[in-house]
């Protein structure tokens, strides 16, 4: 019995330690857990954020064309209302789902800031449907639309934690008619 007393406090020591080891593996896994999981849903949320974009971006740029149509904007594609109908119409149906992840994914500011944005974008689509010819009128409307789009993009970089991006404003060079 003696030299079982003897080895006790090996055999102890070897139970704590292997109980330690046990722990601190279960501690590290639970953390990269943790870590691997918020990188997913971080990459999620920046899909569906970009999505949603490039969903509205398609309608601003029917949008864009049939102004032109009409003799409000610059755009070197003209397209009659009558042409882009179904294109708009595909468009919208488009920014549903993108819109339903948008809510899902993302956080109170974005959704905010996309709300205005596609507010804008309709604002854009009733122009349009009007058949006005009011170049200040519109690039109004533009001004509105590139602000809330910009809004739109600071609020996702700011929830991303992604540096400052561009703001995406540029002048095209002049057309000489």
């Amino acid at each position: 019995m003696s030299a079982f007393l003897q080895q006790l406090p090996a055999l102890i020591g070897v139970v704590i330690g292997a109980l330690g080891s046990y722990l601190a593996v279960v501690r590290g896994d639970r953390a990269r857990f943790r870590r691997e999981r918020a990188a997913r849903w971080e990459e999620r949320r920046l899909a569906a954020y970009a999505d949603y974009a490039r969903t509205l971006k398609k309608s601003v740029t029917l949008t864009y064309r049939v102004s032109a149509h009409l003799g409000n904007d610059p755009h070197p594609h003209p397209m009659s209302l009558q042409d882009a109908e179904p294109l708009l119409a595909e468009a919208m149906a488009a920014r549903d789902p993108a819109w339903e992840a948008l809510l899902l994914l993302g956080s109170p500011e974005v959704v905010e800031r996309a709300r205005a944005w596609v507010l804008a974008l309709i604002d854009m689509e009733q122009f349009i449907r009007g058949n006005a010819c009011d170049p200040a009128a519109w690039e109004a409307l533009l001004e509105q639309q590139r602000a809330t789009r910009d809004g739109y993009y600071s609020a996702v970089r700011e929830d991303l934690a992604l540096p400052p991006g561009h703001s995406a404003r540029w002048s095209p060079p002049m057309l000489h008619p």
